[in-house]
């Protein structure tokens, strides 16, 4: 293999922010957050939104994530579309 080709692979501590579900695996990723583990080692975390803890298929619950205000954009949106189709007619 040639060298400085492949990214460094490390291990990585992957967090659930809806459920606080932690795991750690391997990953290429190089996030900057550090977090330290119940063994006392200290691991790079990646912070993600949806994992098998939290969501649906998995847990049997029909939970709702809304990080990024999706449903009060869509929202906002059709209320526009409502006021000016009003206007008009």
């Amino acid at each position: 293999m040639k060298k400085d080709t492949h990214p460094e692979y490390q291990e990585v501590v992957f967090q659930d922010s809806s459920s606080d579900f932690k795991f750690i695996t391997r990953s290429t990723m190089k996030p900057t957050d550090t977090i330290v583990m119940e063994d006392g080692k200290t691991y790079p975390l990646v912070k993600i939104e949806v994992s098998s803890a939290s969501h649906p298929f998995y847990t049997g619950k029909n939970m709702f994530i809304d990080t990024a205000g999706r449903v009060e954009k869509f929202r906002s949106r059709y209320a526009k579309k409502e006021q000016s189709s009003a206007n008009k007619a």
